[in-house]
């Protein structure tokens, strides 16, 4: 079988580069005396070059990095215009690419392009008294051209390699940022606390129609409007959260709508506004009864028809946008009270689905409480943390003033404090709010007429009464560490920053 065809069969079936080379090597030697064969990778945005593959004899040395002079770049343009083989000799100014750290033999190269642009170098060697034949220099320049080729899909495959590392990436990093182990995660709760919102869900998400989310600070109102954007036609479009509170007063505008070069000072770029960038999928307006009354107006269009102005611009544009919206406050009370508008919530208040805090569905907890240990556990390096019995207990008794968010936050805490090796959940509701006090907090007074202490002194306060109970007690299954369920290394560590002096409870024995 001729040379070329074989060539080419071996390179269109063998994407890497050093695998296509060393089959095609042999084939070559059948009609060349050849010693090596090496394909180096021409770099000129970064002035150098390294070994893209190679098929060696035993004695060869692996070709180094090697830079590429700015007087070289003439040639090699020059000569990658010619789809021909030169004889390289040690004077050449390209000899430091080709002739590195072996003696003199007969060298010959050939520029593999990529478009118009030289790509790479086909480098053969033979040594001692072989020289290459005009048959056999005939021959090589017929093989650069599947070579270039090789050079070519190696370069692209591994480029799509790095594309796919940096898209994976980013995607840990979301699901990290939205604590989430994978894409299709389930929501905790969806089957018990969570079910009729759940249920609304799925009802509301396949139209266009506007979803207003109700309920308390921390009860996962972000996992939800995505929730309602993955369950929807629009699932492969942008999915945008914009927290309307944050926004500074004077940016408003320019955040939601964008604006054009110029329009104010330091718009130095036109800038597509949360609106463009959710085009074809779904805004979540975060806290929307914090948007300023100026910034309502314009809304209420966008949410009619789709269509805005960037700021400094004098037409229209146009965007298909689904809207969920988000809030803990009263929105029917704003209204009355004149700061919200009441057409704006006409147009919001389509399907309403309300967010059940934590302390209502309490049959949640012990799986949320789970999922929380086991994430910290991971992101600890100490391996899967699992709540107790007696954590449960614990966990079920107080009212999650802060919601689910909290519950989180406590799980973090109760695992700092047990050192990463297990929850001292007790511990972590101390520093929070007091134990003792939380017949007060469920029923919703904060503070009262009682005097609210820093969280040193609360839990300066809990460890007392902790070796109050034990006397004075610090380790065995009747101590204060066990009561507190920490460990008691952390617990004396913590007794002397809180400059607590426990042999003194030692008396009440």
């Amino acid at each position: 079988m001729p040379l070329l065809p074989e060539i080419w069969r071996e390179v269109g079936r063998h994407l890497e580069l050093r695998e296509a080379i060393e089959l095609i090597a042999p084939r070559i030697r059948q009609r060349v005396p050849l010693s090596a064969l090496i394909i180096r990778r021409l770099d000129l945005d970064q002035l150098r070059t390294d070994t893209a593959a190679a098929w060696l004899d035993e004695s060869w040395p692996e070709p180094a990095v090697t830079p590429i002079a700015q007087h070289m770049l003439p040639r090699l343009f020059e000569w990658s215009r010619n789809a021909e083989v030169r004889r390289i000799a040690s004077d050449d100014v390209l000899a430091p690419l080709v002739r590195p750290g072996k003696p003199d033999g007969d060298v010959v190269a050939a520029v593999l392009t990529s478009g118009d642009r030289p790509a790479g170098l086909m480098c053969v060697y033979a040594y001692g008294a072989a020289r290459f034949t005009a048959q056999q220099l005939e021959l090589l320049a017929s093989i650069s051209e599947p070579v270039s080729v090789a050079l070519s899909n190696d370069a692209r495959l591994h480029e799509m390699s790095r594309m796919r590392e940096a898209l994976e990436a980013d995607k840990r990093a979301l699901l990290s940022r939205l604590a989430r182990q994978d894409v299709a995660d389930a929501i905790v709760g969806a089957e018990t606390g969570l079910r009729d919102v759940m249920e609304q869900v799925k009802r509301v998400a396949p139209t266009d129609t506007p979803v207003l989310l109700l309920g308390e600070t921390g009860t996962g109102k972000e996992v939800i409007a995505r929730a309602v954007h993955a369950h929807s036609t629009r699932a492969r479009g942008p999915v945008e959260r914009i927290n309307c509170g944050a926004i500074p007063l004077g940016l408003v505008d320019s955040e939601l709508f964008g604006h054009e070069r110029g329009s104010f000072t330091g718009a130095i770029h036109a800038r597509k506004g949360w609106f463009e960038r959710s085009d074809g999928g779904t805004l979540f307006l975060d806290e929307i009864g914090e948007l300023p009354l100026q910034a309502q107006v314009r809304l209420l269009r966008i949410v009619q028809d789709g269509t805005f102005e960037r700021v400094g611009a004098q037409k229209s544009l146009h965007v298909d946008v689904r809207i969920v919206a988000a809030t803990h406050q009263d929105l029917g009370e704003m209204v009355a009270a004149g700061t919200f508008r009441e057409d704006l919530w006409y147009r919001l208040n389509v399907f309403p689905i309300r967010l059940p805090p934590l302390r209502e569905r309490p049959q949640d907890l012990p799986m949320l409480a789970a999922h929380f240990a086991w994430r910290v556990g991971q992101r600890l390096g100490r391996g899967p943390l699992t709540p107790s019995r007696q954590d449960l207990e614990l966990l079920v008794r107080y009212p999650w003033p802060g919601n689910v968010r909290e519950l989180a936050a406590v799980i973090e805490r109760a695992a700092i404090l047990g050192n990463g090796q297990e929850l001292a959940v007790a511990a972590a509701l101390g520093v929070a709010h007091a134990l003792p006090d939380l017949q007060h907090a469920s029923t919703g007074v904060v503070g009262g007429t009682h005097e609210i202490t820093t969280l040193d002194q609360a839990m300066a306060e809990h460890i007392r009464r902790a070796l109050h109970a034990t006397h004075g007690r610090i380790e065995g299954p009747k101590g204060a560490a066990r009561l507190l369920g920490i460990n008691p290394h952390t617990l004396r560590a913590r007794m002397r920053k809180l400059g607590i002096d426990w042999p003194q409870f030692r008396a009440y024995s």
